[in-house]
């Protein structure tokens, strides 16, 4: 479904991503290891083209999209949740969730409204409050809800644990979970290690760019040298 062939990405003359390759499967849920700075939202940019690559590339569906417009990608069916969830504050959930409505798309899931708010309970209860009104777990499960709102094939979630409450980690720790018991395939950075065991098939560890680690969490367990060369604080 995504296949990305060595990889090299900057920021200006830094030199972020140097020779990433990975692939995910229809129906796979992978996390993307690594401490902070390993380069793992830059990745999921390049992967939506928000940063180019100058070398290697990107294929999704067996299309090459490297260099692609951004929106021309989430047309194809890459939905990005970002790290900072840019939602609108004024508006209300109904109306954030309609911003991200999109056509559903051949042999894909359709989402609706309703389908959201059973997914996401909370926000059903709050739906006419602002997006300004809501906790910050809130806010997360709203941006990932008008994503899915765009019917994608492939879901990005940048961070999605990050600076939320432990309550609010498992219900997205469950959400994801019933997205692939749907079979939405996703690639999920994350430091949390207890969360992305929790719901990926899947481990890839990066340090400075650099692809270091690429298998199972059965795998990873077998080489605690790996985790604590790369993941420990």
């Amino acid at each position: 479904m995504l296949d990305l062939k060595s990889i090299e990405s900057y920021y200006g003359k830094a030199h972020i991503l140097s020779d990433l390759s990975f692939s995910i499967g229809a129906g796979e849920v992978v996390s993307l290891l690594g401490r902070n700075g390993a380069g793992k939202t830059t990745t999921m940019k390049s992967i939506m083209q928000m940063v180019i690559p100058k070398g290697g590339s990107v294929s999704f569906l067996g299309s090459d999209i490297t260099g692609l417009a951004t929106h021309k990608v989430a047309k194809m069916g890459l939905g990005y949740v970002p790290e900072d969830r840019r939602i609108f504050t004024d508006l209300t959930i109904l109306e954030n969730l309609e911003v991200g409505r999109q056509p559903p798309r051949d042999g894909g899931y359709e989402w609706s409204v309703e389908a959201l708010f059973e997914l996401f309970p909370n926000l059903k209860e709050r739906q006419k409050n602002r997006g300004k009104e809501m906790s910050g777990g809130e806010q997360q499960m709203l941006t990932i809800a008008r994503t899915l709102m765009g019917n994608p094939k492939l879901l990005l979630l940048d961070e999605p644990s990050e600076g939320i409450a432990p309550v609010i980690i498992e219900q997205m720790a469950e959400t994801i979970l019933r997205l692939k018991s749907e079979g939405m395939s996703i690639l999920l950075s994350e430091q949390n290690l207890h969360f992305a065991r929790l719901v990926a098939d899947r481990a890839i560890i990066i340090e400075s760019g650099t692809k270091k680690f690429d298998a199972t969490f059965a795998e990873l367990d077998a080489h605690p040298d790996v985790r604590d060369a790369y993941l420990s604080v």
